[in-house]
């Protein structure tokens, strides 16, 4: 394919995905529950909605190849891939806690260079476009509901925010320089701090679905990542199975500030056997 891809065109395709995916599932009402492997929840509007989803992509986008959180696992190493998360936030979903939304990242070799994330209850929609060094054209860039955003400039302080996941707070709690808040969604905990509301955020078990978009969005807004753990997380490698491999990261506004809380949060990962 061209080194110049067609950034609107994904962007149109995901957004429109998203909304019409996200217009059915506030429908949805009540839906059977069940537990997985691992913990996490599974119900019926999920499977629905990553049915959706990938059938979408196969439509529109035949040569692409697709993981999802429900389905589909493996890396085929396709020059480019969609990673999904039908609904990032099933718990929230289930009881009617309106943070859960719909996330599409888009992998160029490997590596994500676009990310769309939709939360229908808050009717917010981020997007982003991350070059990198992927060789791509094109110019990134970060977004929330069409406008702008950016990572804070700002010191850690007692006067500023860092969100904890549920594994992770009594690690933090004692030697944390800011107050602390627990999202309970991995992808708006970490687009929180693209938008400068929150300066860092650590998740201990998150899976490649979780990370991908929120990958191109929060570096395109100025922010950075950092894998905790000896492997990285990207570029994923072709035949791999990520269902059940957790991808324990550190976000934060940029640079200088994640080397204050990476000492913090060293053990999160050590703890984090998944």
């Amino acid at each position: 394919m061209s080194t110049s891809p067609d950034w609107t065109r994904f962007e149109a395709f995901a957004r429109a995905l998203t909304a019409r995916v996200g217009e059915r599932l506030l429908a949805f009402g009540d839906a059977a529950v069940e537990q997985k492997a691992d913990g996490s929840l599974v119900t019926e509007a999920d499977l629905w909605a990553d049915g959706e989803i990938r059938a979408a992509i196969a439509a529109e986008f035949p040569e692409h190849g697709v993981i999802t959180e429900e389905t589909e696992h493996l890396f085929s190493g396709t020059e480019w891939c969609w990673v999904v998360d039908p609904i990032d936030g099933t718990t929230n979903f289930t009881r009617g806690i309106p943070i859960w939304g719909t996330s599409m990242g888009l992998l160029y070799c490997g590596t994500p260079v676009f990310g769309l994330v939709h939360f229908p209850p808050l009717q917010q929609t981020f997007h982003g476009i991350w070059i990198g060094d992927s060789g791509l054209d094109g110019q990134s860039g970060a977004f929330l509901n069409g406008k702008p955003i950016r990572t804070s400039p700002d010191e850690p302080s007692s006067n500023h925010l860092f969100n904890a996941c549920t594994r992770s707070t009594s690690v933090l709690q004692p030697s944390l320089p800011c107050k602390s808040r627990v999202v309970g969604v991995c992808t708006y905990s970490f687009l929180l701090v693209a938008t400068g509301a929150v300066l860092a955020a650590v998740e201990a078990i998150p899976k490649v679905w979780d990370i991908a978009a929120t990958w191109a969005i929060l570096q395109a807004a100025g922010g950075t990542f950092e894998q905790l753990g000896s492997e990285p997380v990207f570029p994923l490698q072709t035949g791999r199975d990520y269902g059940s491999q957790a991808l324990p990261s550190l976000v934060a506004s940029r640079p200088a500030v994640a080397t204050v809380f990476a000492p913090l949060v060293e053990s999160v990962w050590k703890n984090s056997r998944f």
